[in-house]
């Protein structure tokens, strides 16, 4: 939370947020990361960022958006990438996780049917084994 807030000194380093449900201020992440509030009220009129709000309406940010927040710094500052293209990469990004969790309940599900198969014909010795082999790759011409 804001030192401020807190009761504690103006000026002092703002804690980051140790947990899932904690929350600081804009101010404490502005002066994080080194950037302006209206920088951080930008990235979510443009749909980047979505810090929750209080009763009184005051943005909170979250471990997640703080660390999202971090990336599109990343990208922006270290690598150039303006703020459209930090919209594609973040959603390519979100896509691929979603994929990835489908990946992961898709093999569960075969692994399941494995072991039924192998639990019915009694050959436990002739079980069908599902390993990820390591990444597909498609090549290209």
């Amino acid at each position: 939370m804001d030192a401020r807030r807190k009761g504690g000194r103006p000026g002092a380093a703002a804690p980051e947020p140790a947990r899932r449900d904690a929350y600081v201020f804009i101010g404490a992440v502005a002066r994080r990361f080194g950037v302006h509030p209206q920088t951080l009220r930008l990235y979510e009129r443009e749909g980047l960022i979505r810090p929750a709000r209080s009763s009184g309406n005051t943005r909170l940010y979250d471990l997640e958006t703080v660390e999202r927040l971090e990336i599109i710094l990343t990208l922006t500052r270290e690598l150039g990438v303006n703020l459209a293209g930090v919209e594609v990469i973040l959603e390519l990004k979100s896509r691929l996780k979603r994929m990835e969790g489908e990946v992961g309940r898709l093999m569960d599900s075969i692994r399941a049917v494995a072991a039924e198969h192998a639990s019915r014909s009694g050959e436990a010795s002739r079980a069908l084994a599902v390993r990820p082999r390591g990444a597909i790759v498609l090549k290209t011409r």
